[in-house]
């Protein structure tokens, strides 16, 4: 632990002086690198890696929904499937605790997973197939384990009968969720609700990651979670943050993905954007986890010759865009929704999100990750479409209405820009900015906004996984509209679009798939509903000492699970 202590102190100094920073060898590589490649190739294990982070929502990989805190779980939790370490493939799926990505032989209705032999915990005991089962049950219990996603129980619930979580469970073993069976130690069989070819994608999620029984605490279980993988986490402290060391018990046989470089992992938790920029630059961190790029105020350092080598550039699949409830008049005429999206212009809101270094136009519902997308055009505004759509939707002087955005400059900005437009063809939008800890909340209840008038909401989605499914069924599905949480922000409930959705779901093979959702995307383009506006972009540093650095396009940051260090 002396080393451990050590290396904390340099950590948690990184917003001192720069004093003994020349001695740091410099990283090497060339712009975007780590994005196709590796940046700064290396297979030299040892030292200690060190992390920044912004705040951690929970170290429970049942409770996390942040992606930093996943890319960080790949250290010490494993899934049966997980997302692959090669470069340029980071957006794939690779068998992890299973021996392959599962099989299906009813078209994603029922799934069967077979896990390797020799895979242990921490404590040295054999992981089986009812620990993953225990693991995915934990998500059920919302009274006690809240936070992560549910997929897995709006895929294996029993609406008739709901399955109350392990800590309600009756059963003798607390493994009574009846959709998945365990007939032996290394077989587990999902029977899902409705067919789903994503469902691999389900169980890449840390929420889908095995947990030991005997030691589940409950709510407290991220205080000490029970490792899987090559690390295991041996203190937690606000201040000084995350320390993890090497996994006696992990065995590198029995896991292709990740190399395990360093042996002791230090994360310094809490830092805002600037800090964590700031220690990057210093030397004294080597990555930083939150996958939100360097911020504003850093970028024009960026050009320096000695710091353009260390920048990978990316997309994020975040995709910024305006939402027109239908529920709000007169958005629930499509003609007046299409004088809107006729009006929009997309260099003017990149301009507002400071270039297209931080923002790529776009004016699909589909982010640029995801392959074989719709073509994508760049529409230019037009007045004289925009007009003639009023006088079709039956407002020829136009509407007024109100534009919701989350109170923060980017968006509000964003928000004044679209105004100034729709004020060129009279259509007056007051911009209301609201409170960006409780924004989505808002907007995602439906009675809330119909009572407030939100004709115009601000919104920026992204998927949970990179699938045009995970992307377009919670925005456009009208079956998932709900009272509370709902994602989608313009109540679109259209026949035509739900039966394209259905088509695609049915769909097994994977060429008539994609050309299905790219048929639900170019359906809801002609609905209006949605204006898509840009695509996020990151510029992530690379720090000094960062070594075989690969840019996990999932989580928008480098992949802990191949970093090292030199």
């Amino acid at each position: 632990m002396l080393s451990v202590v050590a290396a904390l102190a340099v950590l948690t100094g990184c917003s001192g002086s720069n004093t003994g920073v020349a001695a740091v060898p410099t990283q090497a590589g060339d712009p975007g690198s780590g994005v196709t490649g590796v940046r700064a190739p290396s297979d030299v294990p040892g030292g200690t890696l060190r992390v920044v982070a912004g705040q951690v929502d929970s170290l429970d990989p049942q409770r996390s929904y942040a992606t930093g805190v996943w890319n960080l779980m790949r250290l010490y939790t494993r899934t049966l499937v997980t997302y692959s370490s090669a470069p340029g493939r980071t957006d794939e799926l690779v068998p992890d605790l299973a021996t392959d990505l599962g099989t299906t032989p009813d078209g994603g209705r029922t799934w069967t997973f077979t896990l390797r032999e020799g895979v242990r915990f921490e404590t040295g005991r054999p992981i089986t197939s009812r620990d993953v089962k225990y693991g995915i049950e934990r998500s059920f219990a919302s009274e006690v384990v809240v936070g992560g996603p549910t997929y897995v129980v709006d895929l294996l619930d029993d609406e008739a009968d709901p399955y109350p979580g392990p800590y309600q469970d009756e059963t003798a073993d607390r493994l009574g969720l009846r959709s998945v069976t365990t007939p032996d130690d290394r077989t587990i069989v999902f029977t899902l609700t409705t067919p789903t070819p994503d469902f691999p994608f389900v169980m890449a999620l840390p929420s889908s990651s095995p947990v030991p029984a005997e030691n589940d605490t409950g709510g407290a279980y991220g205080d000490d979670p029970i490792s899987s993988g090559p690390y295991m986490i041996t203190s937690v402290d606000a201040q000084t943050g995350i320390a993890l060391e090497r996994n006696p018990q992990w065995d590198p046989a029995t896991d292709d993905v990740r190399t395990a470089l360093p042996d002791a992992v230090l994360v310094r938790t809490g830092l805002s954007g600037v800090a964590r920029d700031q220690a990057l630059l210093a030397g004294s961190a080597d990555l930083d986890l939150s996958g939100t790029g360097v911020q504003q105020a850093t970028t024009s350092r960026l050009a320096d010759d000695a710091l353009a080598g260390r920048i990978d550039d990316l997309t994020t699949g975040a995709v910024r865009l305006l939402a027109l409830p239908t529920s709000v008049s007169p958005m629930e005429n499509r003609d007046c929704r299409a004088a809107v999206a006729a009006v929009v212009d997309r260099g003017a809101v990149q301009e507002a999100l400071q270039g297209p270094g931080n923002a790529e136009r776009t004016s699909v519902l589909w982010p640029r990750a995801v392959a074989d997308g719709p073509a994508e055009g760049d529409p230019q505004p037009d007045a004289a479409a925009a007009r003639a759509a009023l006088t079709a939707c039956g407002r020829p002087e136009g509407f007024e209405t109100v534009l919701a955005v989350p109170d923060v400059p980017a968006s509000v900005q964003v928000a004044e820009v679209l105004a100034t437009e729709l004020a060129e063809v009279d259509i007056t939008a007051e911009v209301r900015p609201l409170d960006p800890s409780t924004y989505y909340s808002d907007i995602s209840n439906p009675d809330t906004v119909t009572a407030a008038g939100y004709g115009l909401v601000l919104a920026t989605w992204t998927a949970d996984f990179p699938t045009a499914a995970s992307f377009l069924v919670p925005l456009v599905d009208g079956r998932s509209i709900r009272g509370l949480g709902n994602t989608n922000y313009a109540r679109l409930d259209d026949p035509g679009v739900n039966g394209l959705v259905d088509a695609a779901r049915a769909a097994t093979d994977p060429v008539v798939a994609v050309d299905a959702w790219r048929q639900v995307a170019d359906a809801v383009r002609q609905t209006a509903a949605y204006v898509p506006l840009a695509e996020t972009r990151v510029q992530l540093l690379a720090g000094q000492r960062l070594r075989n650095g690969v840019v996990m396009q999932p989580y928008g940051s480098y992949d802990v699970a191949t970093a090292g260090i030199g």
